[in-house]
Parts: C-alpha cells; structure tokens; sequence
C-alpha cells in the first residue's frame, strides 16, 4: 500500500508551509481570523486539487481518444455550510474546452464521465462529504 506523507510546519502568524516534492506552498488564513496573505486558504486548495485531478484526467484520456482542444478551463464553485465546522457541502464544477472538432463533443463527456465516476481519487474523496455536480460549456 503506498503512503503519501507530508511535513507542514508553522512559520508566522497563521501561516504554514509544507514542501512537496521541491515546491513550497504556503497557505494562511483570512486577515480578519490573524493570516497576513502569504498563501491560499487550505479550503481553496482543496477545490484546486480537485480541478486539477479530474482536469489530468480528462487530458490524459482526450489523448488517448485522439481528441484535440485550444482552450480547457474548470471553473470550480464549494458552497459551504453556514454552521461550524464549515465544509464544502456541494461543489459545482464547470469544464470549459473549445474542441478542433465539434464531433468530439461526445468523447469529450465521456472523458469527464470517466473522471467523476471512476478516476478522480479527490472526487471520490470529497463525495463522501459533499454533493459534486458538474456540467460542460464547449466554447466557441
């Protein structure tokens, strides 16, 4: 079984940094909860980690379908809950591709299908906790 371990060490204030594999991140909390703006808050990383493991997958599945694109964005929304502890009780997100070809439209979906529903590990993860709905945009 592999594990992924990680090091997160305070520095100032609210703030925190964690090297992963020769990247330092740092992430700090709102002004009005003590942070001074050194980093994203660790709720917001959180919806980045999910665009980014769903949007590999969808890249590395449109190459092997042969599907080309010039422009791929995920816009992703988390409402969260109004009583504490605050988490994300539904996120939204929005794939924007413009496709070379307009046939692949339904390739495209099959592609993102795949991620939500068998690939993406933070997907799965945050669907224990919270509703995940997306949609596609092709842009022109």
């Amino acid at each position: 079984m592999e594990v992924h371990k990680i090091q997160t060490i305070h520095r100032e204030g609210m703030a925190f940094s964690t090297d992963m594999h020769g990247h330092e991140i740092m992430i700090d909390a709102e002004e009005q909860f003590g942070g001074n703006g050194k980093g994203p808050r660790p709720k917001h990383l959180l919806l980045k980690s999910l665009a980014g493991c769903t949007g590999m997958d969808v890249v590395s599945l449109l190459k092997k379908m042969r599907v080309e694109f010039s422009n791929f964005e995920i816009d992703v929304a988390g409402e969260l809950t109004d009583e504490h502890p605050k988490y994300y009780h539904t996120i939204t997100l929005e794939y924007r591709v413009k496709l070379t070809n307009e046939k692949d439209q339904a390739k495209f979906e099959k592609a993102v299908n795949l991620s939500q529903d068998r690939y993406c590990g933070v997907s799965y993860m945050l669907k224990q906790a919270a509703e995940i709905k997306y949609h596609i945009t092709y842009l022109n």
